[in-house]
């Protein structure tokens, strides 16, 4: 197992180029800390503040993707990526999940790179982070920041939905050629022809049989069937 997440998401430097995925490498906080530090609500409410007062505060839906230390891949619903550079021209990028589903929700910090970032988060801990997140909030520090949001389904579970509609198509196009293949009468299902059991000639066709109260009349040789 390793200690890198990978982020994929379309390029919101580049017009948000839909046609080409970046993948982002970012370090486990697992290597820093022995849990995912959960960070408070507030942090979110500022940093929103800034994205509606703030022109060089942006927020963007460009996530498509998202895979664990495992190679897992995680349902992208749930995640936000903050990427930001500050007036010493140094990069942050900080990978978060909420806690619940609700919008008010508190969070806990995933990833982060550079790999500079996590050697300070070792090293000096919580006062660290805290100094971070406080600086990622502080506009006139920032040079820009971006949050970047998931957009619509990962790519994953968009191969996932036409796999099976695919399948469902293949099930479909199967029926129908059954249907079209016929058989020996030429019909979906075989005619039925009734034998009389004394002179063995076809019970069947118009005007061949009669019927005597539900009773089937053999015209060669009057058999009458139960």
């Amino acid at each position: 197992m390793g200690s890198f997440f990978s982020l994929y998401t379309f390029t919101p430097w580049d017009g948000l180029n839909s046609k080409q995925l970046t993948q982002v490498k970012l370090l486990s906080l697992k290597t820093a800390f022995h849990s995912f530090p959960v960070i408070e609500q507030t942090f979110f409410e500022d940093l929103m503040l800034n994205v509606y007062n703030q022109s060089h505060y942006t927020w963007k839906k460009t996530i498509k993707r998202i895979v664990g230390v495992g190679n897992e891949d995680y349902d992208i619903t749930s995640f936000n990526f903050i990427w930001a550079f500050d007036d010493q021209n140094r990069m942050y990028q900080l990978l978060f999940q909420k806690i619940e589903e609700k919008e008010k929700s508190q969070a806990i910090l995933v990833a982060l790179a550079p790999p500079g970032l996590g050697k300070l988060l070792s090293k000096f801990k919580r006062e660290a982070l805290h100094r971070i997140l406080t600086l990622l909030n502080k506009s006139s520090h920032l040079k820009f920041l971006m949050v970047l949001a998931p957009k619509g389904k990962s790519i994953v579970e968009e191969k996932q939905l036409l796999r099976v509609d695919k399948n469902e198509i293949d099930k479909l196009s199967y029926i129908n050629e059954l249907k079209n293949i016929p058989n020996m009468q030429g019909q979906w299902f075989p005619e039925f022809k009734s034998k009389c059991p004394v002179c063995k000639g076809e019970i069947s066709g118009v005007g061949v049989s009669t019927i005597d109260f539900g009773r089937l009349i053999c015209p060669r040789c009057g058999y009458k069937g139960n």
